[in-house]
């Protein structure tokens, strides 16, 4: 960005009203707030527009002085206006709050003349932590009040990878402290109160890399109607959803090879779900950014910044065309400030292609927190990679999001290993490594009698969380993508289903293949149902990974469904429609 740009940016999708100053000559933010605060319960959709309506005038008026203060020291005359640009949240958000700001940010760009930039408000999480960290290419877990998603950039745009498939988390949690009788935000009240707390298991849930809060909240609200201390109730809720979130970020770094992690949302100002990504990232390798909290919560100062990439891109709106949308998702943003040397659609993912590894560095961005790791060990075996990462593991071991695989094709043997993740509290993580094994060596083997190419299963140790298979496939799916071998896991899974079970976690890097059969491993995530919902989601999950590594995505995405149809139910496609039509910035804000 060149230095003289300097934005005015409008931030009002829910709760909070806000406006900022942000000069890229200084690199510097300054952002005015008022937040709403309901009297009791959650957020109410009319009170917050009234207070939007209050609100926005008084922090825009402040920060609108604060730019004609500066503008000589900026460099500006004195006909000029104090800032280059406005930009304004477009969505996804609360649509009454979204007006009013929209309003405004209308009104001061046709009385200052100057362009009107609409931003994506969840993409503006993500970049304003891309741009504190230095990072190139990271994968971004946005964890704020009505969201909750994996983003990651490929072929011009960010791509959901991973999403909750019922309520946003900070909603979850918020859900969970009303019914306590606590005043919202429930967050802090929960973090308070689990300091003084115990483990108390309640479910896990898990799918790829989507995840769902409902079943969990239902879980506490019943521990504590049952007289589980509340303090106990709020440790067991932290140490779940956030071992979930955790979970999914770290299998979203493992399918996109990507090595650096932000981010983004008011959730992310909790010192543990903090304290989780980067114990996650350091036994990676990884590199991790949490922005200061004043850029976590929602701001106006992360409009601000990302406002002015899109406006040096020449991306501005017509007031005509500045109509705000409640359900704006960031898969539906053209990223045009991008320089065509970052995207990481040019990494050649779906042709095999692999970056080395980049080093953390200490000089890409103040405030990060750097997982320091030796890239020394990795090795290329096809389009595996491995990483030593302990004693018992050799130079043959790979490294995927949650186990250790050391392959022998010469002896016909793969040994996995469940390592332990610290991050978790260790009964979550034993619970988890033991349940995992077994069912992966049951349903591995259960999916070889219906038909589907799997590895033959030796030996299971559940105690160690350790299973010994036959080797199969010389190379991953995601390194070789094809319409043939996508139609086969089409026909696979719907095999899986006919025989009334999940695989879990059907990603393009959990398929292998060699000249002859496509083979499914990895149902570690598996579990029996007859559900249809279960089966969609089984489907989902594939697709977003076919999304988040294929350079084209549409053919493998067609060619996946009409093998579907062909042997399975047709039913599961029209429910996989209804999962993918749910998307959880929808209207929430």
């Amino acid at each position: 960005m060149t230095d003289r740009t300097r934005i005015l940016g409008i931030e009002g999708t829910a709760w909070a009203a806000s406006a900022a100053l942000y000069d890229c000559a200084t690199d510097s933010t300054v952002i005015e707030s008022d937040a709403y605060q309901p009297d009791s319960g959650g957020i109410h959709p009319r009170e917050a527009a009234e207070h939007m309506h209050e609100a926005i005038p008084e922090v825009v008026g402040t920060i609108l002085d604060r730019a004609a203060e500066t503008a000589a020291s900026a460099g500006r005359e004195t006909d000029e206006p104090p800032v280059d640009a406005v930009a304004f949240s477009r969505g996804p958000g609360l649509g009454p709050c979204l007006r009013v700001v929209a309003t405004a940010a209308r009104a001061l760009a046709q009385t200052l003349e100057v362009p009107l930039v609409g931003v994506n408000h969840m993409v503006a999480h993500l970049e304003i932590g891309r741009h504190a960290a230095g990072f190139d290419d990271p994968v971004c877990l946005n964890a704020s009040g009505a969201n909750a998603h994996l983003l990651a950039y490929r072929n011009g745009r960010y791509r959901v990878l991973g999403e909750t498939m019922d309520t946003g988390v900070g909603n979850a949690i918020d859900k969970f402290t009303r019914h306590v009788g606590w005043s919202h935000p429930g967050g802090p009240k929960v973090e308070a109160a689990a300091k003084d707390g115990e483990y108390v298991e309640l479910p896990y849930v898990v799918k790829g890399m989507d995840f769902s809060f409902s079943g969990i909240m239902s879980a506490a609200k019943a521990a504590y109607d049952d007289g589980v201390p509340v303090e106990d109730v709020c440790y067991g809720l932290q140490e779940t959803v956030f071992a979930m979130l955790t979970e999914v970020s770290e299998r979203a770094l493992s399918l996109t090879d990507a090595d650096e992690l932000v981010l983004g949302g008011g959730v992310g100002q909790n010192d543990r779900l903090r304290e989780m990504l980067a114990t996650m990232c350091e036994e990676r390798g990884a590199a991790f950014h949490a922005p200061e909290p004043r850029f976590l919560r929602d701001n106006a100062g992360m409009i601000a910044v990302l406002g002015a990439k899109m406006y040096e891109a020449g991306d501005t709106l017509a007031v005509a065309d500045s109509r705000v949308n409640p359900d704006f998702r960031p898969d539906d943003v053209r990223v045009s400030w991008r320089p065509r040397s970052e995207r990481s659609g040019d990494r050649g993912v779906a042709s095999g292609e692999r970056s080395e590894p980049r080093a953390p560095d200490s000089d890409r961005g103040e405030g990060r927190e750097i997982a320091s790791g030796d890239d020394g060990g990795r090795e290329r075996d096809g389009p595996l990679r491995g990483r030593e990462v302990d004693a018992n593991t050799t130079e043959r071991d790979v490294r995927g999001a949650e186990a250790v695989v050391s392959i022998d094709p010469e002896a016909d043997r793969v040994i996995k290993r469940r390592v332990p993740k610290t991050y978790r509290h260790p009964e979550l993580d034993d619970r988890l490594r033991r349940e995992r094994t077994v069912l992966e060596a049951r349903l591995t083997s259960q999916a070889r009698r219906v038909g589907v190419p799997t590895p033959v299963v030796r030996d299971v140790d559940p105690r160690e969380a350790t299973i010994a298979f036959g080797h199969v496939g010389d190379r991953e799916l995601r390194a070789a993508l094809a319409v043939e071998p996508v139609a086969a896991v089409g026909r696979h899974l719907a095999a899986v289903h006919g025989a009334g079970f999940v695989h879990g976690d059907p990603t393009t890097r959990n398929v292998r293949l060699d000249d002859e059969r496509t083979y499914l491993i990895d149902f570690g995530l598996g579990y029996h149902t007859d559900h249809v919902e279960d089966y969609a989601m089984d489907l989902h999950v594939f697709d977003q990974s076919l999304v988040g590594t294929a350079a084209d995505p549409g053919p493998l995405r067609q060619a996946f469904r009409e093998a579907y149809r062909a042997v399975g139910d047709e039913a599961v496609l029209a429910r996989l429609r209804e999962v993918e039509g749910r998307g959880r910035y929808r209207g929430e804000g």
